[in-house]
């Protein structure tokens, strides 16, 4: 991890890391940006593609010297011509609330082989006054962090406020996922980790 960089999306990383599968050979970050994931993924697994529409980004991440044996795709994940069942690990930090999230959550399902694992670490729009205890304990961790570390402000797009709910999320994950594990993070961040039923498999 880039030791000089903190923010509320990169506390979260290892939440991702933590959920690849232990063989895993092929994987995508979804909304990849400047590389962040992509660099720390290399290291784990075989393959590792990122994808996003962001052209500005996909520069910064091409342009990174930890960037050597990534593949940067710059496109639309719903529509880009991915083959079924080709990934062991999907990666998204942070741009979920970026697309139809029902059916990037279908396309994520379609993408993985069987045993792969999916990790999402995403955004939700609050509701007051149910989620103010959050809020609070949030503010005063970050404030904490802040102290330690330097913020750094990501250059890619902002989508905000996201278009639902925690409790949203959650309900449209369980339902799409089934199985899946949900947490909620004290700094405004929930994930998701998800298994595909089976062997992991490769063709």
């Amino acid at each position: 991890m880039d030791a000089d960089r903190w923010n509320h999306n990169i506390h979260h990383l290892p939440v991702v890391l933590a959920a690849v599968p232990h063989g895993a050979e092929r994987a995508l970050d979804i909304g990849c940006g400047e590389g962040q994931l992509t660099r720390l993924l290399r290291p784990l697994v075989g393959h590792v593609t990122g994808i996003d529409l962001d052209e500005p980004g996909l520069r910064l991440a091409r342009g990174h010297p930890g960037g050597a044996g990534v593949d940067y795709v710059s496109g639309n994940f719903l529509t880009h011509p991915f083959e079924p069942g080709s990934f062991d690990f999907l990666g998204c930090v942070a741009a979920l609330h970026h697309m139809d999230d029902e059916s990037a959550l279908v396309r994520m399902r379609h993408l993985l082989r069987p045993g792969g694992t999916l990790a999402i670490v995403g955004l939700a729009r609050r509701r007051l006054p149910a989620d103010l205890p959050m809020e609070l304990v949030g503010a005063a961790v970050s404030r904490l962090y802040r102290v330690r570390r330097t913020y750094w402000e990501t250059p890619s797009p902002k989508v905000w406020p996201p278009p639902r709910t925690f409790a949203e999320i959650r309900r449209l994950a369980e339902a799409t996922l089934p199985g899946v594990r949900y947490r909620r993070h004290v700094l405004w961040r929930y994930s998701l980790t998800w298994t595909k039923p089976g062997p992991l498999v490769r063709t």
